[in-house]
């Protein structure tokens, strides 16, 4: 990862902390809400280019929808934007 890309990576990762209802997972196979970081998790194994042309950059981000409360959901991702 070249340094502004591991930055983007480390941001995002450490803003999944702030979520108090959705969590980290590399498995999104759950009833219940998940969010992972595919660059770190579930692609972390192609390189950087691979990645890109798959379109998973380092700073995306992959939300699973539960069955939770959609406001609930709403009010927890709040906190992931701020």
């Amino acid at each position: 990862l070249a340094a502004s890309d591991a930055v983007l990576a480390i941001t995002a990762l450490d803003a999944f902390t702030t979520t108090k209802m959705l969590s980290i997972t590399a498995n999104l196979g759950d009833v219940k809400s998940t969010i992972t970081h595919p660059s770190s998790t579930t692609h972390s194994r192609l390189t950087q280019t691979e990645r890109i042309d798959a379109g998973i950059s380092d700073n995306l981000i992959r939300i699973a929808v539960g069955l939770e409360d959609i406001q609930d959901i709403k009010e927890d991702l709040q906190y992931l934007m701020k």
